[in-house]
């Protein structure tokens, strides 16, 4: 499977949009069509591919090369996040935010956001 077969089905796996995609990494729709292309003439950096992955919650490794498996057996968050992910509920919360297409995370974050006591809220960015 080429590289822009596996950067579209990472991102149609999470039901995003190109767009959608495009706007969580911070490029333009038409960068993420180029990835996807069948031409596949371009690829994104090194960098932004573990974004991408981070983005799609699938593994760079499978990402980057096609080896191994998308998605971690255990429990689908990349073992860089999941030292920091203790609470089991708090767990199930990341796992299906990533699942969820950009305009839902959007409206899930609100919600959080208003709920969270004065001192804990923080600014978003932009």
């Amino acid at each position: 499977m080429k590289i822009s077969t596996r950067i579209r089905t990472a991102r149609v796996r999470v039901g995003m949009s190109q767009a959608d995609l495009a706007t969580a990494l911070g490029v333009s729709r038409s960068a993420v069509a180029n990835w996807e292309s069948a031409k596949g003439r371009v690829y994104p950096s090194t960098e932004r591919l573990g974004e991408l992955a981070m983005a799609t919650g699938v593994s760079y490794e499978w990402l980057a090369t096609g080896r191994g498996t998308p998605y971690a057996p255990s429990d689908g968050i990349p073992a860089a996040d999941a030292e920091f992910v203790d609470d089991p509920v708090e767990r199930r919360l990341l796992e299906g935010f990533r699942a969820c297409n950009e305009q839902f995370r959007q409206a899930i974050l609100t919600v959080v956001e208003a709920q969270a006591p004065p001192r804990q809220r923080r600014q978003r960015p932009g």
